[in-house]
C-alpha cells in the first residue's frame, strides 16, 4: 500500500510538472544561491533537496527579537513550540522551543540540527539546542531542509537543519541600527547593532535585550544576548573571521492552569565561539570550521549543570571538469558535561564524554544544463555506538527554463545523548535512531517571475527510536529502549506571488499524516501573509491556521488533546525619515483561545509600539 502511495504522489507530481513546462515561457527565479544543502554555494534549483530560505527583508520585518516564530508561520512542515508572549522557557520533553520538521524533532528537540554559520548548536549533555539564542538583528538568512541532511552535518541532522547565517558588514564605513519597543504585559525589547569595514577588515557587533512580566502571573522571562564577529580578507580568494557570542536568561514557569504548583524558575548562561578560514577560487571552494560551545544551567528544582561541545569542521569542492563538482569533508565533535543530579543517582556529578567522527563524500554532475544527478555517502564513528555508512541520492531535472522536478532518497541518524546513555534511564547499548526519507518536488515560475511556486511530497520511515519504557529487569524502574518506528507521509506547497510593484503575497500550506500523532506535530499548517507599501507606509497582514495539534499525549486515543487555531497578526511602519521609522504591531487580534502546551494557555491580543532609528 505504502509503495502505492508513493507511485501515486510521483506521478500526479510527474504529470503536474510536464502541464506547467507545456504552458510556462518566463525565465526561472529560484536559482538563488545558498550553502546549506551542499556547504558550498550552489545554485538552489540544482540541489536535489528542497532549501526554503528565509532572506535579509523577511527578516527585517520582524518587530521582535525571536525569528523561530516567524520561521514557524511562514515555512510549511516546520512548527516551533510556544508558551507566552517572549522567551521559550525551559527546552525538552515538557517545554518550549521544540522544533518538528515534518513531524520529526518535537519533544525533546534532538532530532532537527541547529547551525550557526555551518557549526552546530546543541547542547553537549542533551542534545538540543536553545532558541533563546538566536535572534534577528544578528542575522543576513535562515536557510531550512527538510528532510535528512546527515549525510552532510552528521548526528542530529535526522529530521531536518536550520542554518542561521549571520550578517558581515560588506561596504566600508559604519554603518548600524536600534530598536526600542514597548508592549502589552509590560514587554520591553531593546536592540542595537553596528558594522564597519575598511580595507580588507570587518566588523559587525549586536546586543539586545528582552524582558516582560508575561500574560500569566509569575511568566517573567529576561535576556541579555549579545554577539561580535570579525573578519579578514587575506587576499581575493582567502578570509579568517572569528565570532563570539553570548546569552544569558532567567525565566519563571508558573506550571499548568488548574494545577497547585509552585513557580519553577531557570537561570541559563550559553556561549558559543567559532574560528573559520575560507578559499574560494574558480575551481576550488571550502573552508575549516573550528568551534566551542558551553552552557551553564542552574534550575529552582535543584539541578545545576555544565556542558560542552566543540569541533573541527574541514570541507573542499572541487570543480574537477565541465560541470562537476565533487565535495569531500571531515568532521570532529567532543560532547561532554555533568549534572549534579541522575536516575540512577550513582551518575550524578560524573563528567560523560562522546566523540564522533565523520567522512564524506559528494559527487555532483551536471548533463547538459539539464539534468543533475548526485550521489554521496558518509562514514560516522561514534565512541560508543561504533560506525554508521549514510547514503544520499538525488536529481534536478531542468525540463524548461521555468520549471523543474527533483527527487532524492537520503538516510537520517541521530546518536544517543549523554543524558540518555548515562543520566536518566540510561542505556549504554543504545543504538543510533534512523530515517529514511522519500522526496519528489516541483519548483515553477510564472508570469515573468511574478509567481514562484514549490509543491512537495514525502515518505518518512523512521526506525530504532528510543523511547523510555518500563524495564523488565528493574532496578531501575524505567530504561531507554530503542524500540520505535514510524511513517509520516505528507506534502507541502509555497507560494510567492509579487502581485503589484508594492504588493507582495505569499501562501503556504502543509498536510502531515502520521501512522500515530505526535506532539508540536499539526496535520495541518496554512499561512496567508501580504505586505502593502504606500508613499511612507509599510503595511503587513498576515493569517496562519494551525488544525489538529496534538497538545496532550493521553494513555489512550480517546484521552489525547487536540487544538486547532486561526491567528491574526498585523503591523504598519511608517518612515518619518531616512534613519526613522515607527512601527505598531498586533499579535492574535482575533484574541484566539488555544494551547500549543497542554495547561499553558497562549496570550490573547498583544499590542507592541516601537521606534527605530538607522546611520
Amino acid at each position: 500500500m505504502m509503495k502505492r502511495f508513493l507511485l501515486n504522489l510521483m506521478l500526479a507530481t510527474f504529470v503536474t510538472t510536464v502541464m506547467m513546462a507545456q504552458s510556462l515561457n518566463d525565465t526561472l527565479e529560484l536559482g538563488e544561491v545558498v550553502v546549506t544543502g551542499s556547504r558550498v554555494e550552489v545554485s538552489r534549483k540544482n540541489l536535489p533537496l528542497n532549501v526554503t530560505v528565509i532572506n535579509n527583508e523577511m527578516i527585517d520585518e520582524i518587530e521582535e527579537s525571536a525569528v523561530l516564530p516567524m520561521i514557524s508561520r511562514r515555512v510549511p512542515s516546520v512548527f516551533v513550540s510556544e508558551r507566552g508572549v517572549t522567551g521559550f522557557g525551559r527546552t525538552g520533553s515538557t517545554s518550549a522551543g521544540n522544533i518538528s520538521i515534518r513531524g520529526v524533532g518535537g519533544s525533546p528537540n534532538t532530532q532537527v540540527l541547529v547551525l550557526l554559520d555551518g557549526h552546530p548548536q546543541y547542547m553537549g549533555i542533551f542534545g538540543h539546542p536553545i532558541p533563546n539564542s538566536y535572534v534577528a538583528s544578528d542575522l543576513e538568512k535562515v536557510e531550512i531542509i527538510r528532510g535528512p541532511a546527515s549525510i552532510l552535518y552528521g548526528s542530529n541532522a535526522m529530521g531536518g537543519v536550520m542554518n542561521f547565517i549571520t550578517k558581515e558588514q560588506k561596504k566600508d564605513g559604519i554603518s548600524g541600527s536600534a530598536r526600542l519597543a514597548y508592549g502589552s504585559f509590560n514587554t520591553q525589547k531593546y536592540m542595537a547593532n553596528a558594522g564597519y569595514k575598511r580595507g580588507k577588515f570587518d566588523v559587525f557587533a549586536s546586543f539586545n535585550h528582552d524582558q516582560t512580566d508575561g500574560h500569566r502571573d509569575s511568566s517573567d522571562f529576561n535576556i541579555n544576548n549579545g554577539y561580535l564577529k570579525a573578519g579578514y580578507a587575506i587576499n581575493s580568494h582567502l578570509k579568517v573571521s572569528a565570532d563570539f557570542n553570548l546569552a544569558e536568561s532567567q525565566s519563571i514557569d508558573p506550571g499548568m492552569v488548574d494545577v497547585a504548583s509552585s513557580p519553577f524558575t531557570a537561570d541559563m548562561t550559553r556561549g558559543k565561539t567559532s574560528f573559520s578560514i575560507t578559499n574560494k577560487y574558480d575551481k576550488l571552494e571550502g573552508g575549516l570550521i573550528g568551534f566551542y560551545n558551553y552552557g551553564d544551567h542552574a534550575f529552582s528544582d535543584n539541578w545545576e549543570s555544565h556542558d560542552e561541545n566543540y569541533g573541527l569542521s574541514v570541507y573542499q569542492g572541487i570543480k574537477a571538469f565541465s560541470g562537476n563538482l565533487l565535495t569531500l569533508g571531515f568532521d570532529y565533535k567532543r560532547l561532554g558535561g555533568i549534572g549534579n543530579a541522575a536516575f540512577p543517582p550513582v551518575n550524578a556529578n560524573k563528567w560523560f564524554n562522546n566523540t564522533e567522527f565523520g567522512g564524506y563524500l559528494v559527487f555532483r554532475q551536471s548533463l547538459n544544463e539539464i539534468l543533475d544527478l548526485s550521489a554521496g555517502i558518509r562514514l560516522e564513528e561514534n565512541s560508543h555506538f561504533g560506525s554508521e555508512w549514510i547514503p544520499q541520492f538525488g536529481l534536478a531535472w531542468h525540463i524548461s527554463p521555468t520549471v523543474n522536478l527533483k527527487a532524492s532518497v537520503s538516510e537520517g541518524f541521530r546518536s544517543p545523548t549523554i543524558t540518555e546513555l548515562y543520566l536518566f534511564a540510561p542505556n549504554l547499548e543504545l543504538k543510533p535512531e534512523h530515517l529514511m526519507s522519500y522526496e519528489t518536488s516541483v519548483e515553477a515560475s510564472m508570469l515573468k517571475g511574478k509567481i514562484n511556486s514549490v509543491f512537495t511530497v514525502y515518505y518518512l520511515n523512521g526506525s530504532n527510536l528510543i523511547m523510555r519504557m518500563p524495564n523488565p529487569n528493574a532496578p531501575p524502574p524505567m530504561k531507554n529502549f530503542n524500540s520505535g518506528e514510524f511513517e509520516h507521509k505528507g506534502f507541502e506547497l509555497e507560494t510567492s506571488w509579487n502581485a503589484l510593484s508594492n504588493l507582495n503575497i505569499d501562501i503556504s500550506y502543509s498536510y502531515l499524516d502520521m501512522d500515530k500523532p505526535k506532539l508540536a506535530a499539526p496535520k495541518h499548517q496554512a499561512f496567508l501573509g501580504a505586505r502593502y507599501a504606500i508613499s511612507d507606509f509599510t503595511l503587513s497582514l498576515q493569517s496562519s491556521f494551525v488544525g489538529s495539534l496534538l497538545v496532550f499525549d493521553g494513555a489512550t486515543d480517546d484521552a489525547d488533546i487536540y487544538e486547532d487555531y486561526l491567528l491574526l497578526n498585523a503591523s504598519v511602519k511608517y518612515a518619518a525619515a531616512d534613519w526613522l521609522e515607527v512601527f505598531l504591531s498586533g499579535k492574535n487580534l482575533l484574541d484566539a483561545e488555544y494551547m500549543i502546551d497542554q495547561g499553558y494557555p497562549m496570550p490573547g491580543i498583544n499590542i507592541m509600539l516601537g521606534i527605530g532609528f538607522k546611520f
